[in-house]
Parts: C-alpha cells; sequence; structure tokens
C-alpha cells in the first residue's frame, strides 16, 4: 500500500521538485492528470494545451524510467472527472491512501483547490526567490521597482558579479538594447522538433476536443522533453545570444523571432532550470562569445523580471487580476480573436500569436497591449486573452504583466508611468508602419494612424490622474502648446475610431 499520492502539475514537469524529493520511490504513488478543467477554464491556443499536455506525457515516461511508480490520466479516459480535486480523489480510492503531498502550485485558485484537498504543500522551488523572501524585501518599501529587487537577486545569486560590484560597473545595459533591427541582418531560427507518436497523438486529441479554440495547432514544433529542451537553450546561447541585448525591442515583418529564446515555455513548465540558464549565459560571455549587454539582458528577464512578477503575484492576492484603477470598460474587440485589422503592426502581432502561440515581449506590452491601454480596454478581459493563447502564459506571470505593467491598472505598483505610446515607437522600433493601410506622420483624418489619435485622448482623458507625474509633465507640456482646433481634431479622430471599434469589433467593418 502506498504512503502516499504526490500530485504533479503541467507547471512542474521537473524531477527536482519538492514533492518529489520529499518522497521515496518505494513508497509513493505519483498522480498526473489531463482534467478539463484546467484545459478549458481559458479557452487556450491549441498549441499550448498540445505543448502542455505532450510535455506532461513524456515527463511521466522519464519518471517511470527513473523508477517512480507513475499514475497517469488522460483527458479522454472515459472515467475522468475533469477536475483535479475528482482526480485525487480517485487515485486516493484506488491505491487506497489518503496522504497527499504537492508543490505549491502557480495559481491561487489552484493552491485553494488543493487546500480543500488536505494536501500537504511544499514550497515551489523551480523558482530563485521565495514567496516569504520576496514580501521580506517588499516589507516597508514605498516604491517596489524591479530594479532594486533585480540587485538583490544578482548579489544572490552572485552572476554577472566582480566581487560585490556589477560586472562592466553597471547593473543594467538596458539603453544598449534598443536597436532597430534591419531584414538584412541574419536570423537564426530556434529549434523545431518533429512530433513522436506520443506528440502525435496529443495532437490528434487536441484536434477532438478543442476544435473551435483559438490559433494553429500545426505545425507543431515546440521542444517537449528535457533532452529537447536542453538543445533547443544551447542552439539560443550559441547562435541567438551575441545579438539579442541589440535587437531584443526590434520587430519586422516576416521575421517572427529575431533573437529571441523562445524558452519562456520550456522555463515555465520546469524543462528547463532558470538558474543553469543564466549559467550558461554568463559562461559565454566570459568565454567572449557574448557581449555583456546581451548576457545581462537575458539574465535580467530571468533572474530579474521572472521572479519579480511571480512575486508580485503571490504578495498582492487573488483580487490583483481585478484591479482596474485607470477604470476601463471597453470590451475586448473582436480583432483580437480575428485578427482582422488594417493596422499592420496589430495584425502581424495577432497573426503571429494565432500561428505560433508566441509573441515577443515587445510586440506584447508596445502593440497589442499599448491599443488596448490606449483605447481603454477592460484590463481583465485583456489578461485573459493572454493567458489564453500564448504558450507560456500562466497566471502568476500573466496577471502582473497585463494588470501591472501594461495596462497600468494597479494604479502605479509596477510602473511610475504608463506605458503609452503613439505610432512614432512602433516606426521607430519595426518595419511594420510601410506596409501598413494608415500613415504613421499623420495625426488626424481618418487615414492617420490610430495610434496617434489615440494616444492624446488616453492622455487628456486621465489628464488628473498623470499630470503631476514628472515622467508625463513634458507630454502635457506638449498637449497644452498645441493649437486649440488641432486638440479637437485629435479627440474628434480618437472618437470616431473607438465609436466604430465598438459598434465592428475592429477598425474594418467587415471584421
Amino acid at each position: 500500500m502506498a504512503k502516499r499520492l504526490v500530485l504533479v502539475l503541467g507547471d512542474q514537469l521537473s524531477p527536482r521538485i519538492s514533492s518529489l524529493r520529499a518522497s521515496d520511490k518505494a513508497g509513493t504513488i505519483v498522480l498526473m492528470a489531463e482534467v478539463a478543467a484546467e484545459a478549458g477554464y481559458v479557452p487556450h491556443h491549441k498549441k499550448k494545451i498540445a505543448f502542455i499536455f505532450s510535455a506532461m506525457r513524456h515527463f511521466a515516461a522519464e519518471l517511470r524510467e527513473a523508477g517512480w511508480t507513475v499514475d497517469y490520466v488522460t483527458l479522454d479516459d472515459p472515467a475522468n472527472s475533469s477536475t483535479l480535486a475528482g482526480e485525487i480523489r480517485r487515485a486516493q480510492t484506488r491505491h487506497g491512501t489518503g496522504e497527499l503531498v504537492v508543490t505549491e502550485p502557480g495559481e491561487w485558485r489552484v493552491l485553494a483547490e488543493l487546500e480543500a484537498c488536505g494536501a500537504q504543500v511544499l514550497p515551489n522551488d523551480l523558482f530563485l526567490c521565495s514567496r516569504e523572501e520576496f514580501a521580506s524585501w517588499a516589507e516597508g518599501r514605498k516604491s517596489l521597482r524591479m530594479e532594486y529587487f533585480y540587485r538583490l537577486m544578482r548579489q544572490k545569486t552572485g552572476l554577472l558579479m566582480a566581487g560585490n560590484a556589477p560586472e562592466g560597473g553597471q547593473w543594467n545595459f538596458d539603453h544598449e538594447n534598443r536597436k532597430p533591427a534591419s531584414a538584412s541582418l541574419f536570423m537564426p531560427q530556434p529549434l523545431r522538433v518533429a512530433p513522436d507518436a506520443i506528440t502525435q497523438q496529443v495532437l490528434e486529441l487536441v484536434e477532438r476536443h478543442f476544435p473551435r479554440n483559438f490559433g494553429d495547432l500545426e505545425p507543431f514544433w515546440f521542444p517537449v522533453t528535457r533532452t529537447e529542451a536542453e538543445r533547443a537553450a544551447r542552439q539560443f546561447i550559441d547562435a541567438a545570444l551575441p545579438s539579442f541585448g541589440d535587437y531584443q525591442d526590434a520587430m519586422l515583418l516576416g521575421h517572427r523571432f529575431l533573437f529571441h529564446s523562445l524558452l519562456s515555455p520550456l522555463i515555465n513548465v520546469g524543462l528547463l532550470d532558470p538558474i543553469e540558464l543564466c549559467r550558461m549565459a554568463e559562461a559565454a560571455y566570459r568565454a567572449g562569445k557574448v557581449p555583456l549587454n546581451s548576457a545581462e539582458g537575458f539574465i535580467r528577464q530571468i533572474i530579474g523580471w521572472r521572479e519579480y512578477v511571480r512575486g508580485i503575484y503571490w504578495r498582492e492576492g487573488p483580487d490583483y487580476a481585478r484591479r482596474n484603477a485607470l477604470e476601463a470598460r471597453r470590451a475586448l474587440p473582436s480583432l483580437y480573436w480575428t485578427g482582422k485589422t488594417r493596422m499592420a503592426c496589430m495584425a502581424a502581432a495577432i497573426g503571429q500569436t494565432r500561428e505560433e502561440a508566441y509573441a515577443h515581449h515587445i510586440q506584447r506590452l508596445m502593440v497589442t497591449g499599448n491599443f488596448a491601454l490606449l483605447a481603454g480596454i477592460d484590463p481583465h478581459a485583456l489578461h485573459e486573452w493572454y493567458l489564453a493563447v500564448y504558450a507560456d502564459a500562466f497566471e502568476w506571470v500573466e496577471v502582473p504583466n497585463t494588470v501591472g505593467m501594461s495596462q497600468h491598472a494597479d494604479g502605479g505598483l509596477l510602473a511610475s508611468k504608463p506605458y503609452a505610446a503613439s505610432g512614432a515607437y512602433i516606426n521607430r522600433m519595426s518595419d511594420y508602419c510601410r506596409s501598413c493601410h494608415y500613415t504613421v506622420s499623420e495625426k488626424t483624418g481618418d487615414r492617420a494612424c490610430p495610434f496617434n489619435a489615440l494616444y492624446w485622448h488616453f492622455l487628456d482623458r486621465h489628464r488628473q490622474r498623470f499630470a503631476g507625474n514628472p515622467r508625463m509633465a513634458q507630454m502635457y507640456r506638449t498637449w497644452d502648446r498645441m493649437d486649440e482646433k488641432h486638440r479637437r481634431a485629435l479627440l474628434a479622430r480618437a472618437d470616431r475610431f473607438l465609436h466604430h471599434l465598438d459598434q465592428h469589433g475592429s477598425d474594418c467593418s467587415a471584421a
């Protein structure tokens, strides 16, 4: 008779999770379950579901090979109860054990479900900073800026440190990481893995059970095993990391991945160890293969931003996802699902998302996120869209990134000012505007880039909140210096656009 049941969730696919390390193989049943409640609580991208289910099945095989007894419940098992709680109860009955051990899940709702099942919850050490450590750092601070947390993590890990000082004499090289890219650059491709028999079975299952979900299921080429994930990491470090820093904010039509790693889905489900990835990047820098701004920028994304948003998520509580400081109430337009729009930047970002379940951070923040911010779209609806459509999206990462950084809906907890920008920013960092229906240099009129008028409309309607912000004072001075007639024309252009958006769900009448 088994002494304990260890539940392994779909984003805990690592043999070093606390629940496995605290258990004896001989006295443990490992439970893994594909359940409809998790696969369907938002309309996940088909590729996302396939990626997680395939990675889970491969991890179950890895555990069995290592000597664990694994009880794996597939989605199409006729007896599947469709919930984690139901599968826990069924497994406890099958194996005659009441003891349940689990590594802390990544989401409030899952934690509540497991605690209701009487689970012993162990710390989630797939992260470098515990919830308690983050709370201690945040206690009593007037500002929770990521930069200061990141410095703490650099000191804790020793990454890119020269004694007690940062390598290169500064902590952050972000100012060197904003170069626009040229299509003439050599663009390395991420590792593409052909589906094996297990993945092919999952693809068929997803097509049967989720035929109407957002996104293209095939071609499917995500790594789904630890070995494949490690190959993808080495390929990124060798081929793309040297130029990652310079062009990490750039966007190009026809070049969806540029020098980005596409490793975040693999990290977020446990197939890659974040600290080992950072050490690989640091080693490449110290070997003279990667410039400092690239190594630092990549490491900052992992030990800085990734750890920081997870800390914010748990510190702020389950109501954080519903915050709406700017009182944005507009429904999410249908163009986010259809991609039908004459805005080239939005069409590119959404089209890529539909096909790949991926878009990089600037496409999310400064294109789809910026548009939602300027248009006053409900931040919770936008959060649920991001959560659904990206393969790397889990609530702990998506809520702070959307509610906090992208939509400023937390009132400035994460960011000292909103990430609002006109079409000029997109034009500077991409080639999207060259093929757009709209003209980025025009401010008013029906062919003017919508981002231009929406930008000033956003500033005008939120003047009371932001006029006293030192980082936004220049913007308001510029607005105030404009001719009154021009201001009225900008606001009228934005109002017409938003009315059309409300009527049609897009700037296209046929969307």
